[in-house]
């Protein structure tokens, strides 16, 4: 999730990381509705489960070609990583229940921060690394141990909870593949397509997903909040 400032930006990036806040925003707004207000909705199957991950494997690929796109990875991810304690803090203080540990802003800074350990090897090799990766965090899943220190990899007690959860195994792989796949479509650094599209409220929302990534949940919250009182 990046709102990086420049007049050479690619605009279908800026287009798709649009797309993929929209399908969060509706995520969230149905996982408040069901753990919030108790509305009979559910976001653990079914097309609404689908499109939280849709957005969230957007939102990695998007990023894994934006770095290479970038100069300031680590000023970017230390900035993405500091947000996303933030709001570690404030989820935990809001709720236990509600307590982010390690969410998709975790995962996307620490991915950013990781990035010049990658950057320079080949795409089949990021490709192959990637797999590598998915493999061992779909080995990994459901395998329990009585401590939660390795959490940031997957590896966590029955006891854990986060109710974003984004762990570096198996998600990182897929990072890795929007680093392939920036090697493969951007190497020149400048769109696919001959033409561009005017300015949209797509594009606007992917130019600044970051801010409203930090607004959006109350927001969410309070509009849920203000037609309940009315209706």
């Amino acid at each position: 999730m990046e709102n990086k400032k420049s007049a050479n930006r690619i605009w279908e990036l800026d287009f798709l990381r649009g797309i993929a806040l929209l399908l969060m925003i509706y995520f969230h707004v149905i996982y408040d509705l069901k753990d919030m207000w108790d509305y009979p909705v559910s976001y653990s199957s079914g097309i609404n489960y689908y499109i939280g991950k849709l957005s969230a494997i957007l939102f990695m690929i998007i990023s894994g070609i934006s770095c290479s796109l970038s100069r300031s990875n680590l000023k970017r991810g230390l900035k993405v990583f500091g947000i996303a304690m933030a709001i570690t803090i404030v989820t935990h203080l809001y709720g236990s229940e509600f307590g982010i540990k390690f969410g998709i802003l975790h995962f996307l800074g620490i991915c950013m921060m990781m990035y010049p350990l990658f950057g320079k090897l080949k795409w089949y090799l990021l490709v192959l690394l990637g797999t590598a990766m998915i493999i061992a965090g779909l080995l990994l899943d459901g395998v329990s141990v009585n401590f939660d220190f390795l959490f940031p990899i997957g590896i966590t007690s029955p006891n854990f909870s986060s109710s974003d959860y984004y762990p570096l195994l198996p998600w990182m792989g897929v990072f890795l593949y929007g680093n392939a796949l920036a090697k493969i479509l951007y190497a020149k650094k400048t769109s696919l397509f001959r033409f561009s599209i005017k300015p949209n409220i797509i594009s606007w929302l992917g130019r600044n997903t970051l801010l409203i990534y930090v607004v959006h949940q109350p927001v969410i919250i309070a509009v849920i909040y203000i037609i309940r009182a009315v209706f």
